[in-house]
């Protein structure tokens, strides 16, 4: 047991979701960025133990239907009280892919954040991909490089932050 905590500890986890691929090329984007101070890991997959275990959080995660994607309110859900009170203070940065304005799941996941008294450390990223018809919602996405960019600065940062002990 000792052992498989060990081998989740881990200075950034980044816990994302996907449907369409945008979410998760923004999430390997800033895994590239923060290399080996990153585990990338699936919502569905994520446990308290790994949340415990880490320094700090980015959360990449598309809006569904005006909120967070039911893949990543659940992990919350399923992590919350496990988490409670043994996370305060660490840091956590967000990116949202949305079709076309992200703000409402941006402001859930913070509420959430501030529940576990998370302290955010970098601007919100908001992700547009204009997707506005049923056809072009469910299509696999494709992200801009320099969004792509973006989000590997971030992760950069992140890992930076956590390693020098700025966060």
């Amino acid at each position: 047991m000792l052992k498989d905590l060990a081998a989740m500890k881990c200075k950034l986890l980044i816990i994302w979701h996907s449907r369409t691929g945008g979410s998760a090329a923004l999430a390997e984007a800033a895994a590239a960025g923060a290399g080996d101070a990153a585990r990338r890991v699936a919502a569905d997959d994520v446990t308290p133990e790994m949340i415990k275990a880490a320094a700090g959080y980015l959360f990449v995660g598309p809006e569904n239907l005006a909120a967070l994607s039911g893949a990543m309110k659940e992990m919350f859900d399923r992590c919350y009280y496990p988490c409670l009170g043994r996370i305060e203070g660490r840091p956590y940065a967000t990116i949202i892919c949305a079709g076309s304005d992200g703000e409402n799941a941006q402001r859930q996941l913070d509420r959430i954040a501030t529940g576990w008294r998370l302290r955010r450390v970098a601007d919100p990223v908001i992700v547009n991909t204009d997707a506005q018809t049923p056809e072009a919602i469910l299509a696999p996405k494709t992200i801009a490089a320099d969004r792509l960019a973006e989000a590997r600065d971030l992760g950069a940062a992140l890992a930076e932050g956590l390693t020098a002990g700025i966060f």
